[in-house]
């Protein structure tokens, strides 16, 4: 929410300072900026999580459709091969879902949270800018009538106006006040709340891809064939390219 104030209504004196102004747009600023930020970490982390889990399971789907594929049937090794590959990537995937269950516990939640309290401080603000205004259209008017002719119905009125601009000078003064206390304590705090949801977020990253190091490595070790290099099958592979292309029934016109 962007705080602009109002220009109706302006008395000639100055009923607050330029500096605590300055100092009340300086401090809501910083909170409006934060509160992008947040907004836009949650959001970033949803689609993290939401992508980490859509990578897990398309591993999955994929080592299942290796397995029904009819060639699976008809080598033991490759059936071997891709049993190895299924069960790796249903670890995986296992583990990922409790990453992400994790990191929406420690971390999605508490950014959801944090966000819920802007709405209230954005509400709070309004009713001081309106109390503001309040302030500066009855100083306007005692204003108005202190320059007119010290009359017995001119001080009359000026009495009156005067009894209602006290408490209404009152009430802006105690908003003000109070935001400018809380504001800072509010941003300040954001340290101490963000802290432990990183640190749960980092112990999550190193405790998955920990162990998706043990599950890769099983893996690489009931895969790999001693004595082979990644050149090695590369030109296998070529070679066995190179025997379907030359039957005929793939062979060009």
């Amino acid at each position: 929410m962007s705080w602009i104030p109002f220009k109706i209504g302006q008395p000639k004196k100055q009923i607050v300072p330029k500096t605590v102004e300055r100092d009340f747009e300086r401090e809501y600023g910083k909170l409006q900026q934060l509160e992008e930020q947040t907004r836009k970490l949650q959001k970033d982390m949803k689609k993290s999580t939401d992508a980490d889990l859509a990578m897990s399971k398309s591993a999955v789907k994929i080592s299942l459709d290796l397995l029904s594929n009819p060639l699976c049937e008809q080598d033991q090794d490759l059936l071997s091969m891709v049993t190895a590959l299924d069960t790796a990537m249903k670890r995986m995937d296992a583990f990922n879902q409790e990453k992400v269950n994790q990191i929406q516990k420690t971390v999605i939640e508490p950014l959801k949270k944090f966000g819920s309290v802007f709405p209230s401080l954005n509400m709070a603000v309004k009713r001081r800018e309106q109390a503001l205004q309040d302030y500066r259209r009855l100083q306007a008017k005692v204003e108005k009538y202190e320059e007119k002719e010290k009359t017995g119905p001119v001080l009359a009125k000026l009495h009156q106006a005067r009894e209602e601009l006290r408490p209404v000078r009152e009430d802006f003064e105690a908003k003000n006040r109070q935001l400018l206390e809380e504001m800072p304590r509010f941003y300040g705090s954001r340290l101490d709340y963000f802290q432990p949801s990183f640190e749960s977020l980092i112990r999550a990253q190193v405790v998955y891809y920990s162990e998706m190091h043990k599950i890769f490595g099983d893996l690489t070790q009931q895969l790999d064939q001693p004595g082979h290099s990644d050149e090695q099958r590369e030109q296998e592979n070529e070679a066995k390219l190179s025997e379907l292309r030359a039957l005929s029934i793939v062979a060009d016109d």
